[in-house]
């Protein structure tokens, strides 16, 4: 299992973890893996926090960070998180914090407390996101950033070069991957549909050699959907030198995934998610629940455009948060169509293991059907 990448990285096996939760971080990387811990969430100083405690765990193995620094959003002309902040809230109409509002009381969630003040929340910006990739390359075992939402700008691109680290992206169609390969970047993330999170609507099995054919000489990471060791074959047999996972982990040990979270995830099957922008403002695969439902129902509000969304939907997602077994209809529960398959819990390393070992099961039952020579 060990592709040009891998050995690059100096890791044992092409899994690479991507995740909020920095145990499951690290779990994977000690198990062979490459954690990747995704910081859109954290301020500065809450990331540094995060990878001083990961490098104290992982030694001198070698992780990544994941931020999300899209191409354009309202409020790009502005500089500053405090200029960029107010141009957002002013975009958002007061009748959706209404609607939203609306939908939590009539579910039975209960409201803040009095006086309760939530700041707006700005994500999903350079303004924000370029401070945590300064934060990560302080860190000497960050050997890779991955942009979430397109091409990184040049100035990124460049800085994280220079610093002597990897830098890529994902993509979710062949055009997407050709900007990637135009700006250079390390490496290319395939995500097809079936993935969660921010994802396309092309297949897996579609998207994954198309890109590899356009990307040449640059990795290609497939992702979309991967949870077994038999997918993981498939992605390899199609040219990618590992792969990207993220719902997979939702549901393991080390995971700060809520209880409510995880039961819900074992309870659903992979018609139960659906690419719905009424949290972030862009296409997300999660669990569908009433309150996708009602953003994607005809004759109500249709979602803002991001960063707007995610900013307007801030307070709701407090007010679930502080009651999650109350609140699943409500949840904002990003997972891919693996989740029909996620159906217990069990550590990282066990997760790691068992890919690898149905890998190698899947490698044997390949080379079986070759004729004997």
């Amino acid at each position: 299992m060990q592709t040009k990448l891998a050995r690059q990285l100096g890791i044992d096996f092409p899994i690479f973890a991507f995740t909020h939760c920095r145990d499951v971080v690290a779990a994977v990387t000690n198990s062979g893996g490459f954690g990747v811990l995704g910081a859109t969430g954290f301020t500065p100083e809450q990331l540094e926090i995060e990878l001083s405690w990961i490098d104290e765990k992982v030694g001198n193995k070698p992780y990544g960070v994941d931020v999300i620094i899209p191409r354009r959003y309202e409020g790009q002309e502005e500089k500053g998180i405090e200029k960029q902040r107010a141009k957002v809230r002013a975009a958002i109409p007061d009748d959706y914090y209404t609607f939203a509002r609306s939908l939590l009381d009539a579910g039975g969630v209960p409201p803040l407390p009095p006086g309760k003040v939530l700041e707006d929340r700005l994500s999903m910006t350079d303004a924000v996101s370029t401070p945590l990739v300064d934060i990560a390359l302080g860190h000497k075992n960050c050997r890779l950033i991955a942009n979430a939402l397109g091409t990184p700008p040049a100035e990124v691109i460049s800085q994280v070069k220079s610093a002597g680290v990897m830098i890529g992206a994902l993509c979710g169609s062949a055009k997407h991957a050709q900007y990637h390969v135009d700006a250079d970047l390390d490496f290319i993330i395939a995500q097809g549909g079936e993935g969660g999170g921010h994802t396309g609507t092309i297949g897996s099995v579609v998207l994954w050699p198309q890109v590899v054919d356009i990307a040449g000489d640059i990795p290609v990471l497939a992702a979309g959907g991967i949870g077994s060791g038999r997918q993981m074959l498939a992605a390899l047999a199609s040219g990618a030198q590992g792969v990207w996972c993220g719902s997979v982990w939702l549901t393991t040990t080390e995971a700060e995934t809520t209880e409510a979270a995880k039961q819900a995830m074992f309870r659903a099957t992979s018609s139960d998610t659906v690419r719905s922008r009424s949290f972030t403002g862009k296409p997300v695969r999660m669990l569908r629940n009433a309150w996708t439902d009602a953003w994607d129902a005809p004759g109500n509000p249709e979602s803002l455009g991001a960063p707007m969304q995610m900013m307007m939907a801030g307070e709701s997602l407090l007010r679930v948060s502080r009651h999650p077994e109350k609140s699943q209809d409500f949840a904002f529960n990003p997972v891919g169509q693996i989740v029909g398959a996620m159906n217990s819990t069990i550590s990282a390393r066990d997760q790691v293991m068992a890919m690898v070992n149905e890998y190698l099961a899947a490698c044997d039952h390949i080379n079986s059907l070759l004729p004997e020579s």
